[in-house]
């Protein structure tokens, strides 16, 4: 057999592969961020924050709590670049934004005890990206001056590049 007809062959049974996986039951598909789209919405969360006058930290998980993007403006303190990942992984965790957990916490004893979770942050400033009603990454924004002001800055950006629903 020649080497392209082999080459050939090889390419032709990949695909048919591919075309087999696709169409297995039990696969899921998913929708997920893109590097682009991360960095897009880490530029946008601090354009929103610079609006402001002001300086932060942003990072962007993907949906399984992965770090994707992460941007820290000068003169932000280094504990906020950590407060930010685990904010963001916080919000994509539990689907919720990390000012609403915090809230909860504080007012019920059940929700309290998120606090014991070391990768848990109930802090505000995580927002979760929400695409078609599935979460597929989300935000988090620390230093940028408090929860309100960290979590406006999020949802600034993903107001400006997610079409919502």
């Amino acid at each position: 057999m020649s080497h392209k007809l082999t080459l050939a062959l090889a390419l032709l049974g990949s695909l048919a592969a591919t075309t087999v996986q696709a169409e297995t039951p039990g696969i899921a598909e998913r929708q997920d961020l893109t590097l682009a789209l991360a960095n897009q919405l880490a530029d946008a969360t601090l354009s929103a924050c610079h609006a402001q006058q002001r300086t932060a930290v942003v990072a962007v998980v993907d949906r399984g709590g992965n770090l994707m993007a992460l941007q820290r403006d000068d003169n932000v303190g280094p504990h906020n670049t950590v407060a930010a990942q685990r904010k963001a992984f916080t919000a994509l965790s539990t689907k919720t934004p990390t000012r609403l957990l915090a809230e909860r916490a504080s007012s019920n004893p059940d929700a309290a005890n998120l606090n014991t979770l070391d990768e848990l942050l109930l802090l505000g400033g995580g927002v979760p990206v929400v695409i078609e009603g599935d979460v597929v990454g989300a935000l988090g924004v620390a230093g940028a001056g408090g929860a309100s002001t960290d979590e406006g800055c999020a949802l600034s950006a993903i107001g400006t590049l997610i079409k919502t629903q």
